[in-house]
């Protein structure tokens, strides 16, 4: 176990290394740019003028403001998403015939950007924080939906008939088969939901004139703050390569290293 943590800590302070070096040679080459072309202000503001920006922002409170109200869009959609999602696609994969069936369907509707359906829920709830939490749910609910029930088909059937030939009820074959099988499968589509989900909270913001990181960037570019719609950007990034690196890759590397991926 001690030489488990040591070599999982000389994997993070190589990691930081890298990272360090990687955003000393991009501030470099930006400020570079940035004092080379006409009018950085408007076109390409230095990592200073960024920074400056964000100091601005901060001591006004805006900062904290619209980056909460953007997490917790995300954690409310994509929460709800999944809770949703994960049962759904259980539920189809109880039976072969109508998992055949829907998965087609899944596939298209997952294909299908929450963008895409943006101006539909807009008739319907105008732009509304109902109207952002909807196309967040939309987007986070069908990839992970689609990717258990397409673990759920990779469950071997025999599993399943050996489960059903000692009675167990369909409640149980869910949580003691179906689920454990597609447990990588829930772990690379809760994945990819939170990262769509991401996706979708910055657009919704932008489209629906929410309050958030995306409103901070859209207010930004039509007041000419570029520095503003750089900040929002970095955030965006930063907040994107922490959640996933830190949190939902381990997880997900976890689980499959755990599980293990079945075939049929």
């Amino acid at each position: 176990m001690d030489r488990l943590w040591w070599h999982f800590q000389q994997l993070l302070k190589i990691d930081a290394m890298n990272l360090v070096i990687l955003v000393i040679v991009v501030l470099i080459g930006w400020t570079i740019i940035s004092e080379t072309i006409p009018n950085p202000a408007r076109y390409l503001p230095s990592p200073l003028a960024v920074s400056l920006s964000s100091v601005d922002m901060l001591v006004k409170g805006l900062l904290p403001s619209y980056y909460s109200d953007t997490l917790v869009r995300l954690i409310i959609g994509s929460s709800i998403g999944l809770a949703a999602g994960i049962p759904f696609g259980l539920l189809l994969g109880l039976n072969k015939t109508v998992a055949d069936m829907f998965h087609p369907m899944m596939n298209f509707f997952q294909s299908v950007s929450g963008i895409a359906i943006f101006p539909i829920v807009v008739i319907w709830w105008g732009n509304s924080d109902t109207t952002v939490l909807a196309v967040i749910l939309y987007t986070s609910f069908f990839p992970i939906a689609f990717n258990v029930l397409s673990g759920v088909r990779e469950i071997p059937i025999r599993y399943v008939n050996a489960a059903r030939t000692m009675g167990a009820s369909r409640y149980q074959i869910m949580k003691d088969v179906l689920f454990p099988g597609a447990m990588p499968h829930i772990a690379t589509g809760s994945r990819l939901s939170i990262g769509f989900a991401w996706r979708a909270v910055i657009a919704g913001e932008m489209l629906a004139g929410r309050q958030g990181l995306g409103w901070m960037i859209f207010t930004g570019q039509d007041a000419d703050r570029t520095a503003e719609v750089i900040l929002g950007m970095v955030m965006i990034g930063l907040t994107w390569i922490i959640l996933d690196h830190y949190l939902l890759r381990p997880i997900e590397a976890d689980t499959i290293e755990r599980w293990g991926l079945v075939q049929r």
